[in-house]
């Protein structure tokens, strides 16, 4: 009787633990809807390849997803950020805890769309996944120092390329918008070490946007 009751009881925990991975690995609708997105504006024209490259993008969405709700910020102990000396907020507490996401997660990501996909293509899917913040920062650099140098944009691109391609493992914008400050100001301090001066540099940009709105004011 008690082999039996001990045999039912293994059976239940393995049951419970099969049902807990099923619901794990079950692809919500949106995400599926996110990956065919992100695939679509690849525009490959081969069924098979779309089919292979939402599969990756799909599971990896899947993936962080899971990770993110299963590892809340609650579960960081409370502290302080070692840098700003502040106590730890949510977003931060939030992005240490996905952070320890294993390293896997990524490179299955980077060589299933490196295996069907082109450089650029790639690049194509990690802006997808951040809604195209590189562009749109470089361009905010651009117009912060006009007279940028070949070799300053070529460092600043690289730093923001690193801020894509680690922001995709993280689940929402503020999240992403948090790994991409860490590199804009990676920018600054480079900027700054390259002889000029962010602050002056963004409070002259600041003080003329104020000056032609103004003057457009004006005319109205």
């Amino acid at each position: 009787m008690i082999k039996k009751k001990v045999g039912l009881a293994i059976m239940l925990i393995f049951c419970s633990a099969l049902m807990a991975q099923a619901q794990t690995n079950v692809m919500d609708p949106e995400i599926e809807k996110r990956a065919g997105e992100f695939t679509a504006a690849l525009n490959l024209n081969d069924a098979a390849k779309e089919a292979r490259v939402k599969t990756v993008i799909a599971t990896h969405l899947n993936t962080i997803r899971n990770w993110h709700n299963e590892h809340l910020p609650s579960t960081v102990p409370e502290g302080i950020n070692p840098v700003t000396g502040n106590k730890l907020n949510e977003l931060e507490r939030s992005i240490i805890a996905d952070s320890a996401m294993p390293a896997t997660v990524h490179q299955n990501l980077m060589d299933g769309l490196s295996k069907e996909l082109t450089a650029e293509q790639v690049e194509t899917v990690l802006d997808q996944y951040t809604i195209g913040k590189v562009a749109f920062t470089m361009k905010g650099y651009k117009a912060i120092v006009p007279d940028l140098t070949a070799d300053e944009e070529a460092k600043i691109l690289s730093f923001l390329k690193q801020a894509r391609e680690q922001a995709v493992d993280y689940k929402n914008m503020k999240q992403i918008s948090a790994i991409f400050e860490i590199y804009k100001t990676k920018s600054e301090q480079f900027l700054n070490g390259n002889g000029r001066s962010w602050r002056a540099l963004y409070s002259a940009y600041t003080k003329k946007i104020k000056e032609e709105k103004a003057a457009q004011q004006k005319k109205q």
